[in-house]
């Protein structure tokens, strides 16, 4: 890209968004869960859909890629960061279209939603207290918790093409399933959320989310960065998982003797096997090495090749 055209894009991007709203060559760490990841090219944080629309429409006409990025979890930023455009929704409205129905924006944290519905007394997304990350990654990612999926909880899905076309999908066209989506083939960005809902107490549904940040907060290494779970549990089904260990990417890295295993300044928890954790200036080429280094040896010990739960962005 010609400096000429790198100056046009930068200001078409900056009379679309605003200029408070525009970052060119920042670093990409601070907005992420495991305060890891270099620069992006720009980083547009958008307020609305025409907005996005805007922004995916110059990202075409200009060849230029366009990454989405959400609350940060999950991900795993390159040390070199991401070419092209970043775009971050931060569109944080909730509203309750129908008695049964809350409507999300993409931008608004699960954890904002959960505190949402409790004030009100609707009960369904209670068990889901103290889950990082936003409405829009968790619907990219299915996101699991104790059993269900973040697809279950739905009803109906905004959405928006990278042409900038707009359309509402049902459930059964998700294709959800284990930490997958259509959104993750289709390259369609969700911009709302409708969840089902129903009236309840909310004093029961607090302490519903209580005993599930608790456990959390028992069982995960809440305390320290990380990205969350950084393998897919593996499924018997088609892995040759030994019938005396559970189908569990944590518990086979842990029977592999590496928590506490540390790769720079990357650790798996000693809290739990299947977290990295950033222990200090960790970098993105440490946190991949030690999850190579834990693939590595569940293959070796157990036959079970473990898949990512991490996502990957950017190129070295």
């Amino acid at each position: 890209m010609t400096e000429a055209t790198r100056r046009q894009i930068d200001n078409e991007l900056r009379a679309i968004a605003g200029d408070a709203f525009v970052h060119a060559d920042e670093p990409l760490a601070p907005l992420t869960t495991f305060h890891i990841g270099g620069p992006a090219d720009w980083r547009v944080d958008v307020g609305s859909v025409d907005t996005l629309v805007a922004v995916l429409r110059l990202a075409a006409e200009a060849d230029v890629p366009v990454t989405m990025i959400g609350g940060g979890s999950n991900v795993l930023v390159a040390d070199a960061g991401i070419r092209g455009i970043v775009v971050r929704l931060r569109a944080l409205g909730i509203s309750q279209p129908a008695p049964d129905v809350v409507r999300a924006e993409a931008g608004v944290t699960i954890n904002g939603l959960v505190r949402w519905t409790i004030g009100r007394g609707l009960a369904g997304l209670e068990p889901w207290a103290g889950t990082p990350g936003t409405v829009g990654g968790a619907v990219h990612g299915n996101a699991h918790w104790q059993g269900r999926n973040a697809g279950d909880l739905g009803r109906a899905f905004h959405l928006v093409s990278r042409a900038g076309e707009r359309r509402t999908a049902a459930t059964p066209e998700m294709a959800f399933a284990y930490d997958a989506s259509r959104l993750q083939h289709s390259g369609e960005i969700l911009v709302a959320a409708d969840f089902v809902v129903s009236p309840a107490d909310p004093a029961a549904l607090r302490e519903t989310a209580r005993a599930s940040l608790a456990y959390r907060k028992r069982t995960q290494p809440l305390a320290m960065p990380s990205a969350g779970c950084v393998f897919q549990n593996p499924d018997r089904a088609r892995d040759p998982v030994p019938a005396d260990r559970p189908a569990s990417a944590g518990a086979l890295v842990d029977a592999a003797g590496l928590k506490g295993y540390r790769v720079g300044g990357a650790l798996i928890s000693p809290t739990h096997a299947n977290f990295v954790v950033n222990a200090g200036e960790a970098t993105a080429r440490d946190v991949r090495a030690l999850v190579e280094r834990a693939r590595t040896a569940v293959r070796d010990r157990f036959g079970v090749d473990l898949r990512d739960e991490l996502v990957y962005l950017g190129t070295e």
